[in-house]
């Protein structure tokens, strides 16, 4: 099952997507929620609601999709995460999760443009799978970890090099308004395997990064337990589980994102995420 958030020129709603439809969830008596969406019982409810409002489905062009979280309490991200993205800086595969944050602020819609910061010059495209936190989290084993996941979606960690390498840290260069493009949809976790799934980066149609999943340096179970044993995980926050080779500033030579251009990541059971890059001056 597909979910996702859309306005069709009204309030925000949640609607399951179908064969290039979307089916209102605008029924239900209860609030669409991640915490909700944790639940397998609920997530019944949500498939029934949706066929019983299979009649009122709109083709997907005739609405606007939004991020399915749009205010994260906080984007953790794992760096380095993917044994060909270590191979191609030719670093070593790290002991343990190399973490760093991303301000939630970043989070744009899909569609919505990736906006060139003026003050920066290499901006670069990251496809990465996204973890959506379920329930409260604190000290997770891994093998209980994904009782904990509501499910997954689809990242563009969009990053500024220079930045990132002039601070000597990446909260600045990753956390620009609109670096973190998300959707299209949100897929409930017992509907995926993260650990299995294709997933690949394109600008202006050409692919730049392509591999799966399976390339993890750390699943997704060891990155909540790892991360939920440092600080509490709540409903709502995101895991940005990392991204494989292909990346722009390790191309001979860079392959750097400029205005004009269009960036697409896709993920496989989650679809294709695509944004504009402009200019901050032509906002």
């Amino acid at each position: 099952m597909q979910l996702v958030r859309y306005t069709a020129g009204g309030a925000p709603e949640w609607g399951a997507h179908r064969d290039g439809e979307i089916v209102p969830l605008s029924g239900l008596r209860e609030d669409v929620t991640v915490q909700n969406l944790n639940s397998p019982g609920f997530l019944t409810v949500v498939e029934d609601a949706a066929d019983a409002a299979e009649d009122q489905s709109v083709p997907v062009e005739d609405v606007k999709l939004l991020a399915p979280v749009p205010r994260p309490g906080k984007i953790v991200c794992v760096g380095l995460n993917y044994h060909d993205h270590a191979e191609e800086q030719d670093e070593e595969v790290p002991e343990r999760p190399l973490l760093f944050g991303k301000a939630g602020t970043s989070v744009t819609n899909p569609g919505d443009p990736i906006v060139h910061p003026a003050a920066i010059d290499e901006v670069d495209y990251e496809v990465e799978l996204g973890v959506v936190i379920g329930q409260t989290a604190k000290n997770v084993d891994a093998e209980d970890a994904f009782d904990y996941v509501a499910g997954y979606t689809a990242i563009n960690d969009v990053s500024g090099r220079d930045a990132q390498f002039d601070d000597g840290q990446f909260f600045r260069g990753k956390s620009y308004d609109t670096f973190a493009p998300m959707g299209p949809t949100f897929v409930p976790e017992a509907d995926l395997d993260p650990h299995n799934l294709d997933v690949a980066c394109r600008v202006n149609g050409e692919t730049k990064q392509e591999s799966n999943t399976s390339e993890f340096i750390f699943g997704v179970d060891e990155v909540v337990e790892y991360i939920s044993n440092i600080t509490t995980l709540r409903p709502g926050d995101v895991i940005s589980t990392g991204t494989p080779g292909g990346v722009g500033i390790f191309r001979d030579p860079p392959e750097l994102l400029a205005p004009g251009d269009s960036v697409d990541v896709e993920i496989e059971g989650i679809g294709t995420l695509t944004n504009p890059v402009v200019a901050e001056r032509d906002e």
